[in-house]
């Protein structure tokens, strides 16, 4: 530790520090730009000189490491006259154009200028203007303002792990462009708005819509991926107008990922349902919320009287309040029904017979990005979790071991020590030679049930090689993603990922794919002993369907098999914030409040209960979904729905103290696997779902639909198929899984195996196309 003076304080800092730790440890303001807690030091702006002891001139704070017995003024007449005459530099070339700013009334500059700034301008040459540059349709830019603090080229190269803004020229001339004219699309890229300490980049979907003064704002939480990102909703006139994130070092720490923050723009859609529909005689008509809920009430005591509890089926989203989803189950089974499931892009249930508690992700958030080797199974990472992903990157960036076995050779923006690429039907046979493996290195016996169905299995170099990586670290990582999840023999990577972690020590868990997965489980919203499964519902039809803010075609692991369900159904009621797909096949549409709109609460992937208000009240005659479903439960005359407020229902479902240990268990009482070697197919679908097309909200936000991540999906092969199949970059591809087809362009992807076709899941132009992972034909158009 070594002590240092600032302003007549006294403190003790560790070795290391920079005089910049030790000002904001004793509270002492030192202005700055270009400096920033989570970025490498830059030391350009110079805004933060300081008058140290026997220094000849002032040092920057944010670059000066601290010595023993240092004594700093921040408020001298020398170190002031620096930082105005810093002030003045930087103001020469600036415009004068905050009224019409979109950073004014929260820009950094402003504030100094007024502190530090001359009432005058002793400059009286021309300003020099800069070209503004189009970097997609996330960020705008208003190049003139920038002051080259480079905070944003620093984010893209240590945080987003991609270098897509750079620094040009010298002097005045400089410039911070992007390379070779290309956009910025980082799945991350929105966090240099808020780095930016002027109005040079702002957000695109939030210009000229409001000022920050005239916003009031509400604290929130993320509704898409299981991190669960704290939110900041800036609301005006009961309009959500802005979102930003919420500091918390445990979760997110100060970033959001793009989804998280422009997927509101969705809650503004011109699709949103404002009033109850019911579909009459093939006509669609506004009717009260009465009126809606006694026809769905009649609509199911009829049929589940006449036809008995199993015709019905409820299909929740995981992004679902746990407010909903508990009413939902309970309403569900108070009529005598078991048929209730969150997880439709699943295909592989066994594990329900096995597993002791809740899947999560085994270890706090924080943890990766300690961790010394991490194994990623089935996962595209940036796009499933993209603030998670940037911790792993930190891992590595601090001597970690990253290890990938994936049926995409996707880029990980960091090195990879070990990879593994094989066809989606070859996951189970990868990871059981790594079990193997493992096994053998650490003179460790399998566990029953494993050793008899891997004494015959060859071990590969490559799989060798990953295990001993993993063998040698102290604190190993295993993470499931959703390609695992989504697989058809998920349960199977599932209990190997739980043998691998027996052997190594390693931590395990699934990263969970949508905000309330883990709360899903909590809630009860899955099937008991008895009752069918998403998949079984869908496949053995039923009667009566009730969708909470799910869309079963773009939502399930078959989009085809969940169409012609819902299409034969003599009911369906879909809980909706949206009309555009319930039209198709729903028979009552009952409008219910979106992201933002309601209060409830999400369990992260760690098992973090996250609790929230309303930021703003839903459009029209739209409810609380819990509201909805406790008023069907009084009607249906169910005992148990007489809560008055969601804290009621979330008391009901986690009790007095939700910050008790949740029943979180990965493990297995029984391994569950078969022979592991490959189902024999002559090509494999490989359905990813992209970034911007999880759930029913980043659908519809324009701003996400407008990116390059949003592009219309292709068919891609690997180029010796592609060759093999004589097909030109932009040949049409006619492509056949069941009874539907979809066409796309073809393209060559060396990152696709042999023996598959990576074409996207969850889209509309995919729709007529069946399972996720199933065998599917190519031909040319």
């Amino acid at each position: 530790m070594l002590t240092i003076e600032i302003d007549g304080k006294k403190i003790e800092v560790p070795e290391g520090s920079t005089v910049m730790d030790a000002a904001d440890r004793l509270g002492i303001y030192v202005p700055r730009f270009c400096y920033h807690r989570k970025l490498s030091v830059a030391a350009n702006c110079r805004m933060c000189l300081v008058d140290v002891e026997k220094a000849p001139k002032p040092l920057p704070a944010c670059a000066t490491p601290v010595t023993d017995g240092m004594k700093v003024s921040t408020r001298s007449d020398k170190a002031i006259r620096a930082q105005k005459g810093v002030m003045e530099f930087l103001l020469i070339n600036h415009p004068l154009d905050c009224p019409i700013c979109d950073q004014g009334g929260e820009c950094q500059l402003q504030d100094l200028a007024v502190g530090f700034g001359a009432g005058t301008s002793r400059y009286r040459e021309e300003k020099r203007v800069v070209v503004n540059k189009n970097l997609g349709p996330l960020i705008a830019t208003d190049m003139t303002r920038c002051i080259h603090c480079t905070r944003c080229v620093r984010f893209g190269q240590e945080i987003a792990g991609q270098m897509e803004l750079g620094q040009a020229f010298r002097g005045e001339h400089s410039e911070i462009m992007p390379f070779v004219a290309e956009t910025v699309d980082s799945e991350l890229s929105g966090n240099m708005i808020d780095l930016c300490p002027v109005g040079a980049l702002t957000s695109k979907p939030f210009r000229y819509t409001a000022r920050p003064w005239e916003l009031s704002r509400r604290a929130g939480v993320s509704p898409h991926d299981g991190l669960g990102a704290n939110l900041l909703i800036q609301v005006k006139k009961d309009r959500v107008m802005r979102v930003l994130p919420r500091e918390n070092e445990a979760v997110n720490e100060c970033w959001l990922a793009d989804r998280d923050r422009f997927s509101y723009q969705a809650l503004n859609s011109e699709t949103r349902l404002l009033r109850p529909l019911v579909k009459h005689h093939g006509a669609w008509i506004e009717v009260d919320w009465q009126a809606a809920l006694e026809y769905v009430a009649n609509g199911l005591r009829e049929i589940v009287g006449q036809h008995g509890p199993d015709a019905m089926g409820a299909l929740a989203a995981p992004n679902a309040t746990l407010e909903e989803l508990h009413l939902l189950q309970k309403l569900v089974r108070g009529l005598g029904c078991d048929n209730v499931d969150h997880r439709l892009r699943h295909s592989d249930f066994r594990a329900d017979d096995y597993r002791l508690g809740a899947p999560w992700l085994g270890q706090p958030i924080e943890a990766v990005q300690g961790a010394q080797a991490i194994l990623l199974v089935g996962s595209n990472i940036r796009k499933e979790q993209p603030l998670l992903a940037h911790r792993v990157r930190q891992a590595v960036k601090h001597r970690g071991r990253l290890h990938v076995i994936n049926p995409l050779d996707v880029d990980m923006l960091c090195p990879v020590a070990h990879k593994l690429i094989v066809p989606p039907p070859a996951l189970v046979q990868t990871l059981a030679q790594v079990v193997k493996a493992a096994a053998a290195r650490k003179g460790v016996a399998l566990a029953a049930g494993f050793a008899d169905k891997l004494a015959g299995l060859c071990v590969d170099a490559q799989a060798q090689a990953l295990a001993d990586s993993l063998c040698q670290a102290e604190m190993p990582c295993i993470l499931l993603g959703n390609l695992a999840q989504h697989h058809p023999r998920a349960a199977e990577l599932a209990s190997l990922a739980a043998e691998l972690a027996r052997i190594t020590g390693a931590r395990w868990g699934v990263m969970a794919e949508a905000a309330n997965s883990v709360g899903a489980y909590l809630a009860g919203a899955l099937p008991h002993a008895g009752g069918r499964h998403a998949a079984a519902m869908l496949k053995e039809p039923r009667r009566v369907y009730l969708l909470l803010h799910a869309e079963p075609e773009l939502d399930s692991y078959d989009p085809q098999t969940a169409r012609a369900a819902l299409a034969q159904a003599d009911l369906v009621v879909a809980l909706s914030s949206f009309r555009d797909q319930a039209l198709e096949y729903a028979h009552v549409i009952l409008p219910v409040a979106a992201f933002a709109e309601t209060a409830g609460t999400y369990v992260n992937m760690e098992g973090r209960v996250q609790s929230f208000a309303a930021a703003v009240k839903p459009p029209g005659e739209a409810r609380p979904a819990w509201k909805v479903l406790r008023v069907l439960g009084n009607l249906l005359n169910l005992p148990g729905f007489d809560q008055d407020s969601a804290e009621a229902v979330r008391q009901e479902v986690l009790g007095a103290n939700a910050a008790l240990p949740l029943p979180l268990d990965n493990a297995f009482s029984t391994p569950v696997l078969d022979d592991p070697a490959p189902q024999a197919m002559d090509l494999a679908r490989i359905g990813e779902v992209p970034i911007y097309q999880l759930d029913a909200l980043t659908r519809r936000a324009p701003a996400l639909q407008a990116t390059r991540d949003a592009r219309p999906p292709l068919a891609r092969l690997h180029p010796r198929l592609f060759a093999c199949l004589g097909l030109k970059p932009g040949d049409m591809l006619v492509l056949r899984q069941g009874t539907g087809q979809a066409t796309l362009p073809a393209a060559a992807d060396p990152a696709v195996p042999e023996g598959c076709v990576h074409v996207a899941a969850a889209h509309p132009l995919t729709l007529g196309l069946a399972g996720m992972f199933d065998p599917i034909t190519v031909e040319r158009a």
